[in-house]
Protein backbone atom coordinates (compact mmCIF):
# COMPACT_ATOMS: atom_id res chain seq x y z
CA UNK A 1 0.00 0.00 0.00
CA UNK A 2 0.97 3.55 -1.00
CA UNK A 3 2.39 5.25 2.58
CA UNK A 4 1.56 8.51 2.48
CA UNK A 5 0.44 11.54 5.10
CA UNK A 6 0.55 15.07 5.22
CA UNK A 7 2.18 17.39 7.07
CA UNK A 8 0.12 17.41 10.50
CA UNK A 9 0.61 20.38 14.08
CA UNK A 10 1.65 17.92 17.59
CA UNK A 11 0.58 21.65 19.30
CA UNK A 12 -2.13 19.00 20.68
CA UNK A 13 -0.12 15.66 21.15
CA UNK A 14 1.46 13.17 18.82
CA UNK A 15 -1.55 11.05 19.83
CA UNK A 16 -4.38 13.21 18.47
CA UNK A 17 -2.22 13.86 15.08
CA UNK A 18 -2.10 9.93 14.92
CA UNK A 19 -6.07 10.05 15.13
CA UNK A 20 -6.18 12.97 12.88
CA UNK A 21 -4.37 11.54 10.15
CA UNK A 22 -6.30 7.62 10.36
CA UNK A 23 -8.83 10.29 9.97
CA UNK A 24 -7.84 11.32 6.51
CA UNK A 25 -6.63 8.18 5.18
CA UNK A 26 -3.00 8.30 5.79
CA UNK A 27 -0.64 5.59 7.27
CA UNK A 28 2.12 7.92 8.03
CA UNK A 29 2.47 11.74 8.28
CA UNK A 30 5.11 14.82 9.31
CA UNK A 31 5.71 17.07 11.94
CA UNK A 32 7.72 19.97 12.78
CA UNK A 33 9.89 19.14 15.90
CA UNK A 34 9.48 22.80 17.15
CA UNK A 35 7.86 25.77 16.11
CA UNK A 36 8.93 25.85 12.76
CA UNK A 37 10.47 29.69 13.56
CA UNK A 38 12.25 27.90 16.17
CA UNK A 39 12.01 28.10 19.71
CA UNK A 40 11.75 25.51 22.71
CA UNK A 41 10.21 22.24 21.88
CA UNK A 42 7.71 20.60 23.90
CA UNK A 43 8.28 18.04 26.78
CA UNK A 44 7.41 15.07 25.72
CA UNK A 45 5.00 13.14 27.30
CA UNK A 46 5.30 9.37 27.47
CA UNK A 47 1.35 8.30 27.79
CA UNK A 48 0.78 10.84 24.31
CA UNK A 49 3.74 8.80 23.09
CA UNK A 50 2.68 5.34 23.66
CA UNK A 51 -0.66 6.07 22.35
CA UNK A 52 1.23 7.40 18.82
CA UNK A 53 2.91 3.70 19.07
CA UNK A 54 -0.38 1.87 19.11
CA UNK A 55 -2.18 4.09 16.41
CA UNK A 56 0.72 3.24 13.99
CA UNK A 57 0.84 -0.25 15.06
CA UNK A 58 -2.66 -0.88 14.53
CA UNK A 59 -3.00 1.35 11.13
CA UNK A 60 0.45 -0.48 9.70
CA UNK A 61 2.05 3.31 9.67
CA UNK A 62 4.85 3.74 7.69
CA UNK A 63 8.24 5.95 8.70
CA UNK A 64 6.81 9.22 10.15
CA UNK A 65 8.91 12.15 9.14
CA UNK A 66 10.26 14.80 11.58
CA UNK A 67 11.35 18.15 9.77
CA UNK A 68 13.73 20.69 11.38
CA UNK A 69 12.53 24.07 12.06
CA UNK A 70 13.39 27.11 8.94
CA UNK A 71 15.23 28.59 11.39
CA UNK A 72 18.17 26.23 11.71
CA UNK A 73 20.85 27.07 9.45
CA UNK A 74 24.01 25.48 9.99
CA UNK A 75 26.03 27.03 7.51
CA UNK A 76 25.20 30.84 8.37
CA UNK A 77 27.94 33.15 7.92
CA UNK A 78 27.20 34.36 11.51
CA UNK A 79 28.69 31.78 14.75
CA UNK A 80 24.96 33.07 16.96
CA UNK A 81 23.53 31.24 14.05
CA UNK A 82 25.32 28.10 14.07
CA UNK A 83 25.89 27.29 17.73
CA UNK A 84 21.74 28.04 17.30
CA UNK A 85 21.74 25.18 14.92
CA UNK A 86 23.98 22.72 16.64
CA UNK A 87 21.92 22.94 19.59
CA UNK A 88 18.57 22.09 18.03
CA UNK A 89 19.79 19.08 16.19
CA UNK A 90 21.48 18.12 18.65
CA UNK A 91 18.43 18.21 20.67
CA UNK A 92 16.13 17.08 18.13
CA UNK A 93 18.31 13.71 17.48
CA UNK A 94 17.96 12.64 20.95
CA UNK A 95 14.58 13.66 21.18
CA UNK A 96 13.91 11.56 18.38
CA UNK A 97 15.43 8.43 20.43
CA UNK A 98 11.74 8.43 22.33
CA UNK A 99 9.69 8.62 19.66
CA UNK A 100 8.35 6.23 16.82
CA UNK A 101 10.14 8.09 13.92
CA UNK A 102 13.04 7.15 12.29
CA UNK A 103 13.87 9.73 9.81
CA UNK A 104 14.43 13.87 10.40
CA UNK A 105 14.49 16.25 7.51
CA UNK A 106 16.49 19.73 6.97
CA UNK A 107 16.92 22.42 4.72
CA UNK A 108 20.84 22.65 4.15
CA UNK A 109 20.30 26.18 4.68
CA UNK A 110 22.12 28.89 2.83
CA UNK A 111 25.50 30.17 3.19
CA UNK A 112 24.58 33.86 3.06
CA UNK A 113 27.66 34.77 0.39
CA UNK A 114 30.44 32.64 1.90
CA UNK A 115 30.62 30.33 -1.31
CA UNK A 116 29.00 26.58 -1.30
CA UNK A 117 32.04 25.02 -0.17
CA UNK A 118 32.40 26.77 3.08
CA UNK A 119 28.90 26.43 3.46
CA UNK A 120 28.85 22.87 3.35
CA UNK A 121 32.12 22.83 5.74
CA UNK A 122 30.27 24.38 8.40
CA UNK A 123 27.51 21.76 7.82
CA UNK A 124 29.43 18.53 7.96
CA UNK A 125 31.40 19.44 11.02
CA UNK A 126 28.09 19.86 12.95
CA UNK A 127 27.02 16.33 11.54
CA UNK A 128 30.12 14.92 12.35
CA UNK A 129 30.32 16.46 15.63
CA UNK A 130 26.86 16.09 16.85
CA UNK A 131 25.80 12.99 14.82
CA UNK A 132 26.55 9.38 16.61
CA UNK A 133 26.74 5.44 15.49
CA UNK A 134 23.81 4.23 17.78
CA UNK A 135 21.16 6.97 16.49
CA UNK A 136 18.03 5.67 15.79
CA UNK A 137 17.19 8.82 13.22
CA UNK A 138 18.63 8.76 9.42
CA UNK A 139 19.68 12.44 8.61
CA UNK A 140 17.63 13.63 6.04
CA UNK A 141 19.06 16.11 3.16
CA UNK A 142 16.19 18.26 1.74
CA UNK A 143 16.46 19.26 -1.92
CA UNK A 144 16.19 22.67 -2.46
CA UNK A 145 14.72 25.27 -4.95
CA UNK A 146 17.97 27.56 -5.19
CA UNK A 147 16.69 30.32 -4.08
CA UNK A 148 19.30 33.34 -3.18
CA UNK A 149 22.80 31.18 -1.62
CA UNK A 150 20.70 28.35 -0.83
CA UNK A 151 22.86 24.93 -0.48
CA UNK A 152 21.03 21.96 -1.61
CA UNK A 153 19.98 23.01 -5.21
CA UNK A 154 21.98 20.19 -7.01
CA UNK A 155 22.40 16.65 -6.34
CA UNK A 156 25.87 17.54 -6.66
CA UNK A 157 25.49 19.61 -3.89
CA UNK A 158 23.88 17.10 -1.59
CA UNK A 159 26.33 14.45 -2.37
CA UNK A 160 29.34 16.93 -1.61
CA UNK A 161 27.69 17.15 2.15
CA UNK A 162 27.35 13.45 2.02
CA UNK A 163 30.91 12.69 1.51
CA UNK A 164 32.05 14.50 4.04
CA UNK A 165 29.98 13.14 6.39
CA UNK A 166 31.56 10.05 8.96
CA UNK A 167 28.09 8.44 9.03
CA UNK A 168 26.94 8.03 5.94
CA UNK A 169 25.02 5.35 6.73
CA UNK A 170 22.90 7.46 9.07
CA UNK A 171 22.50 9.87 6.21
CA UNK A 172 19.86 10.09 3.30
CA UNK A 173 18.12 12.58 0.80
CA UNK A 174 14.52 13.84 0.77
CA UNK A 175 13.15 14.71 -2.72
CA UNK A 176 10.54 17.76 -2.87
CA UNK A 177 8.92 17.56 -6.10
CA UNK A 178 8.61 21.05 -6.20
CA UNK A 179 11.98 22.18 -5.29
CA UNK A 180 13.61 19.76 -7.89
CA UNK A 181 11.45 21.15 -10.24
CA UNK A 182 12.12 24.72 -9.39
CA UNK A 183 15.96 23.51 -9.59
CA UNK A 184 16.00 22.88 -12.91
CA UNK A 185 15.48 18.52 -12.75
CA UNK A 186 12.69 18.27 -15.48
CA UNK A 187 10.32 15.71 -13.50
CA UNK A 188 7.07 16.46 -15.53
CA UNK A 189 8.97 15.61 -18.89
CA UNK A 190 12.34 13.16 -18.06
CA UNK A 191 11.44 11.36 -14.66
CA UNK A 192 13.68 8.98 -15.50
CA UNK A 193 16.32 11.16 -16.44
CA UNK A 194 16.12 12.72 -13.31
CA UNK A 195 16.02 9.61 -11.21
CA UNK A 196 19.48 8.12 -13.43
CA UNK A 197 21.25 11.62 -12.74
CA UNK A 198 20.35 10.86 -8.75
CA UNK A 199 22.01 7.49 -8.96
CA UNK A 200 24.84 8.33 -10.67
CA UNK A 201 25.70 11.48 -8.73
CA UNK A 202 24.06 10.32 -4.95
CA UNK A 203 22.86 6.76 -5.31
CA UNK A 204 19.23 5.86 -5.21
CA UNK A 205 20.16 4.15 -1.47
CA UNK A 206 20.27 7.23 0.18
CA UNK A 207 16.58 8.07 -1.03
CA UNK A 208 14.51 7.95 1.74
CA UNK A 209 11.31 9.83 1.48
CA UNK A 210 9.36 12.25 -1.22
CA UNK A 211 7.68 15.45 -0.74
CA UNK A 212 4.92 15.54 -2.36
CA UNK A 213 3.90 19.10 -3.86
CA UNK A 214 2.74 20.96 -7.00
CA UNK A 215 4.42 23.90 -8.04
CA UNK A 216 2.89 27.74 -8.63
CA UNK A 217 6.05 28.22 -10.56
CA UNK A 218 7.46 27.81 -13.57
CA UNK A 219 10.82 24.96 -14.99
CA UNK A 220 13.67 25.87 -13.22
CA UNK A 221 12.44 29.36 -11.79
CA UNK A 222 14.45 28.93 -8.48
CA UNK A 223 11.46 29.99 -6.53
CA UNK A 224 9.69 27.74 -3.40
CA UNK A 225 5.98 27.96 -3.55
CA UNK A 226 3.82 25.15 -3.20
CA UNK A 227 0.42 24.35 -4.81
CA UNK A 228 -1.86 21.46 -4.09
CA UNK A 229 -1.38 18.29 -6.19
CA UNK A 230 -2.75 19.05 -9.92
CA UNK A 231 -3.26 22.88 -9.53
CA UNK A 232 0.70 23.99 -10.43
CA UNK A 233 3.36 23.95 -13.06
CA UNK A 234 3.81 20.07 -12.33
CA UNK A 235 0.07 18.45 -13.03
CA UNK A 236 -1.66 15.45 -12.11
CA UNK A 237 0.39 13.09 -14.58
CA UNK A 238 3.54 13.82 -12.96
CA UNK A 239 2.57 13.05 -9.66
CA UNK A 240 1.05 9.83 -11.04
CA UNK A 241 4.33 8.49 -12.50
CA UNK A 242 5.98 9.43 -9.25
CA UNK A 243 3.73 6.84 -7.24
CA UNK A 244 3.74 4.30 -9.41
CA UNK A 245 7.30 4.55 -10.30
CA UNK A 246 8.77 0.95 -9.22
CA UNK A 247 11.90 2.77 -7.67
CA UNK A 248 9.76 4.74 -6.05
CA UNK A 249 6.73 3.59 -5.13
CA UNK A 250 7.66 2.04 -1.79
CA UNK A 251 9.23 5.18 -0.24
CA UNK A 252 7.17 7.82 2.01
CA UNK A 253 5.60 10.32 0.94
CA UNK A 254 4.45 13.42 2.31
CA UNK A 255 2.38 16.60 1.53
CA UNK A 256 2.92 19.82 2.44
CA UNK A 257 0.76 21.39 -0.14
CA UNK A 258 -1.13 24.36 1.49
CA UNK A 259 -3.97 23.09 2.92
CA UNK A 260 -6.69 25.13 5.61
CA UNK A 261 -7.25 22.04 7.81
CA UNK A 262 -6.35 18.50 8.12
CA UNK A 263 -9.56 16.95 6.32
CA UNK A 264 -8.08 19.16 3.12
CA UNK A 265 -5.42 17.04 2.67
CA UNK A 266 -7.50 13.58 2.27
CA UNK A 267 -8.85 14.09 -1.40
CA UNK A 268 -5.03 14.17 -2.68
CA UNK A 269 -4.39 11.11 -0.31
CA UNK A 270 -7.40 9.56 -2.18
CA UNK A 271 -6.32 10.61 -5.18
CA UNK A 272 -2.63 9.94 -5.09
CA UNK A 273 -4.16 6.05 -3.88
CA UNK A 274 -6.20 5.94 -6.63
CA UNK A 275 -3.21 5.44 -9.11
Amino acid sequence: MLIIGPHLSIAGGFTKAGQEAVKINANTFQFFTRNPRGGKAKALDPEDVAGLRQIMAAHQFGDLLAHAPYTLNMCSATPKTREFARMVFKEDLLRLEELPCELYNFHPGSHTGQGVEQGISWITQILNEEMWPEQKATVVLETMSGKGTEIGRSFEELKMIIDQVALKDKMGVCLDTCHVYSGGYDVVGNLEGVLEDFERIIGLNYLKCLHLNDSMMPFNSNKDRHQKIGLGTLGINAFKQIVIHPQLKDLPFFLETPQEVAQDYQKEIELLRSF
